[in-house]
């Protein structure tokens, strides 16, 4: 199986046989954007018209296969960029046409939770998912991958990726936020009581599961704005280890406590800020207490790639899931319960 993902600004390629990794090719175009301090998605469908056809050879050779070997294709339908999006559709389009191989089309966000079988194997039945990105921060029961994906709780403003890199800029850090954050945080205190959203009691009973960073976001820019203000030095690794406490302590709180209202006893972690070192800490302290087990894919599967792509449409072939139309469409606003277009 190869697998297409252009929905942000990553170019990935992966191709998989089962639930093993083949090849992980990626281009990413995050530093034509860093001097803009954000993606911008012109840029990025252009990096991905230039880099499409490298990154497929590329992965053909590492994983010793031409193209004619490819049993089927995946590719990123949706959500996502939708100019990006249409870069990996039209590729993966004219592959399949080509080769005369079936195509699948499938959601982002389920190609995040069918990538940790790559490392860990089959996935519990259920789990929760809990996916944080730049775009994401969503609560997922999951059942079977690639038909059962039930959301219970999202992002009702910033995500939690966008969060760490509109907090960065405000530090003086580079883009994206979230890496240079994790690291100033490791040489800081917790010692700035920033608030957590949607955390009241109020706020559960509406939105138990869901998430809200704009409040903190806007919190950490009155503090640094109130300290610049006074005269005063920011301390940046201060203020980027209390940020980001702020943000794993409501991230795994609402998992651990969706999970346990449901009786899983499996969080699966996905998305880029997954790679976070305290998030990863956090999770696996909070979910011990309560006898559940927390799996999270290493840092690189992560990032968006193509081999998650690849092992969701692995798992399609697998479950004799119906192979997409040719008119599939690029959906940038793809809801997360449609897993195969």
């Amino acid at each position: 199986m190869l697998g297409i993902e252009t929905s942000c600004d990553e170019t990935g390629v992966g191709i998989v046989r089962g639930h093993e990794l083949l090849a992980d090719a990626v281009a990413s175009s995050v530093e034509e954007h860093a001097r803009f301090g954000g993606v911008v998605p012109e840029v990025a469908s252009r990096a991905h018209l230039e880099a499409m056809v490298p990154t497929i050879e590329r992965a053909c050779e590492t994983a010793g296969v031409r193209l004619a070997d490819v049993d089927a294709l995946a590719v990123t339908s949706g959500p996502g960029l939708a100019g990006a999006l249409l870069v990996g559709v039209a590729a993966a389009k004219s592959l399949a046409i080509a080769l005369g191989k079936p195509l699948y089309g499938v959601n982002h966000l389920a190609a995040h939770v069918a990538v940790d079988q790559l490392e860990h194997g089959a996935l519990p039945d259920p789990c929760l998912a809990l996916l944080v990105s730049g775009g994401h921060s969503s609560l997922l029961r999951v059942g079977d991958v690639t038909s059962e994906i039930d959301p219970m709780g999202s992002t009702i403003d910033d995500a939690a990726g966008e969060a760490f890199d509109k907090v960065a800029r405000l530090l003086g850090l580079p883009f994206p936020g979230g890496p240079y954050i994790d690291k100033a945080a490791r040489e800081g205190q917790i010692s700035i009581d920033f608030p957590r959203g949607l955390t009241s009691r109020r706020d559960l009973e509406r939105h138990r599961f869901d998430f809200s960073f704009s409040g903190l976001k806007t919190a950490v820019a009155r503090w640094v704005e109130a300290r610049q203000a006074s005269g005063e030095p920011v301390p940046v690794d201060d203020v980027a280890a209390s940020f980001q406490e702020a943000v794993c302590d409501v991230l795994t709180r609402k998992a651990v406590d969706a999970a346990a209202s449901e009786g899983i006893e499996d969080i699966l972690i996905g998305g880029g800020v997954a790679a976070n070192s305290r998030l990863r800490v956090l999770a696996e302290e909070r979910a011990a207490q309560k006898g559940i087990r927390v799996r999270v894919p290493r840092p690189k599967l992560c990032t968006d790639n193509g081999a998650m792509v690849a092992a969701l449409g692995a798992e399609m072939v697998a479950r004799g899931r119906t192979p997409s139309q040719l008119d599939l469409p690029a959906d940038s606003s793809m809801p997360v319960d449609v897993v195969l277009v």
